[in-house]
């Protein structure tokens, strides 16, 4: 959905705790990182924990597929190149990250609150710290406050231009198929219980 933020939610391949070790984090944030900056792509809040990530954010255009997959390709290399051989090799390829991802576009306010509270309270339910301003792969800091690290940066202004109208005009198009749905629902219904009658 052009213009919508989205949830996104990747898992290391077998849920591997590989985030563990702050070599493959940094990896994955100068990745991120690039991919903001090169591929118009508005990174709003995130979290590495230590077998998936969440993050929230606006590709360019909507093209969340392209923009995942190519974070997905881009910090696998890094991280197969960093790690001892074979730590990631499944007897045909290196494997870092499950093949699928889940991608949910928001267009309420309650929808991208909750996920932003979601991400940021994700070490803190998973007790590998006691507030989220504590936990050192999260965007709380800088998304609260600031941060220093330019690895853990957030962009403060979301929306691209035009971001309104497009999201606007999404939900509408969702709303009229729904309600042209909910109508040949109605209607089948209804014939089915004159069928019924004869």
């Amino acid at each position: 959905m052009p213009g919508a933020l989205f949830f996104v939610t990747g898992n290391v391949e077998k849920r591997r705790p590989i985030f563990k070790i702050d070599e493959y984090c940094r990896a994955f944030f100068d990745e991120l990182q690039n991919l903001r900056t090169t591929h118009q792509l508005k990174l709003v809040t995130f979290v590495l924990m230590f077998d998936h990530f969440h993050f929230l954010l606006n590709p360019k255009g909507g093209d969340i597929q392209t923009h995942t997959g190519i974070l997905k390709s881009f910090t696998a290399r890094r991280i197969v190149k960093l790690a001892p051989p074979t730590t990631f090799w499944n007897g045909k390829e290196n494997r870092v990250w499950q093949e699928s991802f889940k991608s949910l576009p928001l267009w309420s306010k309650w929808m991208v609150n909750q996920k932003i509270n979601y991400i940021h309270a994700n070490p803190v339910k998973a007790r590998l710290c006691s507030t989220a301003e504590d936990y050192k792969w999260s965007s709380f800091r800088s998304f609260y406050r600031v941060e220093t690290d330019p690895l853990l940066a957030v962009d403060k202004v979301w929306w691209w231009e035009g971001d309104e109208e497009r999201v606007n005009a999404a939900v509408r198009e969702m709303e009229e198929k729904r309600n042209l749905k909910l109508e040949e629902e109605v209607k089948a219904r209804k014939e089915k219980a004159l069928q019924n009658k004869r």
